[in-house]
């Protein structure tokens, strides 16, 4: 049941309030004024405040803003019987969901209620997910190599440099690209990722700057690229060894210029985008062999993160493996298994050419086939070396 504070001056208007949202199977609370209002903000936990404007001690929009300031805020609706445009649009900017005047329209009031509830428990929501995905997310490692990754994370975050993230296959390149993007100023805005890999050569334009419609036999309708949807935020580049020489050529126009055009136009888009790439190929080579643009290499390598294999950091294995086990524990509803010394040891000095995700892959068999505590027979058993 989601909790609503009525803060007014005026007892007819709570008692109103109250009235009309109890019958919604609202739970209600009062307060006469913004003190009392704040004090049982600090106190309790509201999803909804309904405020008035016009108050004795404190008004409704330095409640408002005391209200914003705290860790967990509510939403709020402004109410007023002396409203004007300029207060609205100063209760907007302070962060209030609505401003409805006085004495309020029935239908509009449990309209605006339930909207307010639902960006509440979006908003909620999206915190739950960030939280799960920046520990998904996370880096594990103290080794020398992987510090030196961090460190290097920390100070270009905050920049808006290119950066070139190279390394094997399966050493978490596009972790590293999460990390840049989540530690940056673009944080609030998407993130896309773009698998160069993965896509037809004849279908890499499209995706990445978008077509118009009747651009090509199965355009049926106008499409935004890669490049429009990270708009604001960071568009991720991955295996960008493998775009073809066409397609590189678009790309060097876009960093340069910050212009694109959609497949079937000649229209000039501008975009704004940090660009972040990475690669399991030596593009050193790759330009000598005429497959890779030199000058595209330089736009795209301000700054060069090289991620360690996993025979690198071997001192590492035993973190990632915890992390490992209890992740597999949380997403399959297993008990977290632990592992014997024995093993560890045994995980340890496997060469890992699959690096850190032949690791994940290996400990997640031994946790479905495994005893509960993993063993060294187990780990001669079901590894594959």
């Amino acid at each position: 049941m989601s909790k609503i504070l009525i803060i007014d001056d005026e007892k007819v208007i709570r008692s109103t309030l109250r009235e009309i949202l109890e019958y919604e199977n609202y739970e209600i609370s009062e307060a006469q004024d913004g003190e009392e209002g704040l004090a049982k903000l600090k106190e309790e936990e509201f999803d909804l405040v309904l405020c008035d404007v016009k108050m004795p001690k404190m008004d409704g929009i330095e409640v408002l803003n005391q209200a914003k300031a705290m860790d967990k805020s509510p939403q709020f609706i402004m109410i007023s019987a002396h409203g004007s445009i300029e207060t609205a649009v100063e209760a907007t900017k302070k962060g209030a969901f609505d401003f409805i005047p006085k004495p309020p329209d029935l239908n509009r009031l449990l309209l605006t209620v339930r909207n307010a509830l639902d960006k509440k428990n979006l908003v909620t929501e999206t915190k739950v997910l960030k939280k799960k995905l920046s520990k998904k997310l996370d880096m594990v490692g103290e080794s020398a190599a992987i510090m030196h990754v961090k460190q290097t994370i920390e100070k270009v975050a905050v920049t808006d440099a290119r950066v070139l993230i190279t390394g094997p296959n399966g050493t978490g390149k596009e972790l590293v690209a999460h990390w840049i993007h989540q530690k940056s100023n673009r944080v609030s805005e998407p993130f896309v990722a773009v698998n160069c890999a993965a896509i037809p050569s004849e279908l890499i334009e499209s995706e990445l700057f978008g077509h118009e419609k009747g651009a090509f036999t199965s355009a049926h309708k106008l499409r935004q690229g890669k490049f429009e949807q990270a708009e604001g935020g960071t568009l991720f580049l991955d295996e960008i060894g493998d775009m073809s020489l066409a397609a590189q050529s678009k790309v060097l126009r876009a960093l340069q210029e910050n212009l694109i055009n959609r497949v079937g136009s000649d229209r000039d888009i501008k975009v704004n985008v940090r660009v972040l790439a990475a690669t399991n190929k030596d593009l050193k080579k790759e330009i000598e062999q005429n497959k890779f643009r030199e000058d595209l290499y330089h736009r795209l390598s301000v700054i060069l993160i090289q991620v360690p294999s996993l025979k690198d950091r071997k001192e590492d294995i035993p973190l990632l493996i915890e992390k490992f086990l209890e992740d597999i524990a949380q997403e399959s509803g297993y008990t977290k298994k632990s592992i014997s010394k024995e093993a560890m040891k045994k995980l340890q000095e496997f060469p890992w050419t699959g690096n850190i995700r032949e690791l994940r892959n290996v400990v997640e068999r031994l946790v479905i086939l495994g005893e509960p505590t993993i063993s060294l027979e187990d780990v001669k058993k079901y590894a594959d070396y």
